[in-house]
């Protein structure tokens, strides 16, 4: 009888020890796939352009990203909000470009290389384009 309690004592280690490794290994792919795809603070390399809107409540900072001699370069646009105390909003995302042209149309709408956003609930990734461009 003591030869079972052993066993199931061993049995008990090895699935703790296998469970602690197993989410380990998941929380460190986790990180990978959030980095990779999510954490936009590696992109933001160079401000090229800064436009405040109208009455001063946002400013869109862009940024451009060299992502190396494997890829193109990046246009990013992060929404400030000045009157009020939130973090920054990603609200575009463009591959293959390497300028940014910002405009107001109100306080709310804001033209980036001829995409049109209301800034409080539009984003543009182009990957999920979406039919909100003047462009060709």
């Amino acid at each position: 009888m003591t030869v079972r309690v052993e066993r199931k004592k061993v049995y008990r280690k090895v699935l703790i020890v296998l469970s602690v490794w197993f989410l380990f290994i998941v929380s460190i792919i986790g990180y990978g796939v959030y980095w990779l795809f999510f954490d936009w603070s590696r992109f933001k390399q160079e401000v090229i352009a800064e436009s405040t809107s109208p009455n001063g409540t946002y400013t869109v900072n862009a940024y451009v990203s060299d992502g190396g001699a494997t890829t193109s370069y990046t246009v990013l646009g992060e929404l400030m909000f000045n009157k009020e105390n939130k973090k920054p909003k990603k609200i575009y995302w463009q591959y293959r470009e390497n300028e940014a042209h910002i405009s107001w149309i109100d306080d709310d709408t804001v033209k980036i290389n001829g995409v049109t956003l209301d800034v409080l609930n539009d984003t543009y990734d182009y990957r999920d384009y979406e039919e909100n461009t003047d462009k060709p």
